[in-house]
């Protein structure tokens, strides 16, 4: 039997199933239990969420993808300031992870992006996720943090050609994705006790979130 896949807008009377796949999805994967859930929970709300780059990915009915994105800013070393994207959290249902939704949800949320003029976005994740679907290390495009390092999980997708040569870019993140930890771990969307744990991905994340690239 062939299921139909469809990517849509998320709806409001989608929030719940989003966050429960959500903290389904990254549960123990880079801390025991996970924040990312309530991240989604929150970032709505904010003036810098685009709902128009929300979208849901559908097996059927069931919903089991969802990608997010907010407004971000890169700042040139002569002061010029210029908008760009950020997307988080992204997310597949465990039991459909790695059959190449992730990336298809991706495709569509770039095409959608660059229909509404937007030239580049800036992501921080881990690279073997991110390279096949058109990112690239920060420092090929001159894009640092503020003190000037190029972290290895700080990726860069030009959705425009050249949008970003010809400057030394500093990035700055939206304030959305701020959170309150002690919030984030009592906000349960499941609605059941998970257990948490330590395993081998989180070590593995936490070299990669602390590795830079060397100029």
């Amino acid at each position: 039997m062939t299921v139909t896949i469809q990517i849509r807008n998320e709806k409001p009377a989608d929030y719940r199933q989003v966050e429960a796949m959500t903290q389904r999805a990254f549960w123990n994967l880079y801390t025991p239990g996970c924040v990312e859930h309530y991240v989604a929970h929150q970032i709505r709300s904010h003036s810098d969420f685009i709902p128009e780059l929300d979208f849901v990915l559908l097996a059927g009915q069931q919903i089991i993808g969802n990608v997010m994105y907010t407004r971000a800013h890169l700042i040139a070393e002569n002061g010029q300031t210029k908008p760009c994207l950020t997307f988080g959290p992204i997310c597949i249902s465990p039991e459909f992870q790695r059959q190449g939704f992730g990336k298809r949800l991706l495709q569509h949320s770039f095409a959608a992006a660059k229909a509404l003029g937007e030239d580049s976005i800036v992501i921080f994740g881990d690279p073997t996720n991110y390279v096949t679907s058109g990112l690239k290390s920060c420092l090929k495009f001159r894009v640092s943090l503020p003190d000037g390092s190029y972290p290895a999980a700080m990726l860069v997708k030009e959705l425009t050609a050249g949008a970003l040569a010809g400057h030394h870019w500093q990035y700055q993140g939206s304030p959305a994705y701020d959170i309150d930890v002690e919030k984030a771990q009592q906000f349960n969307a499941v609605g059941t006790s998970l257990p948490k744990k330590t395993q081998p991905s989180q070590e593995a994340f936490y070299i990669i979130s602390h590795a830079t690239v060397t100029p």
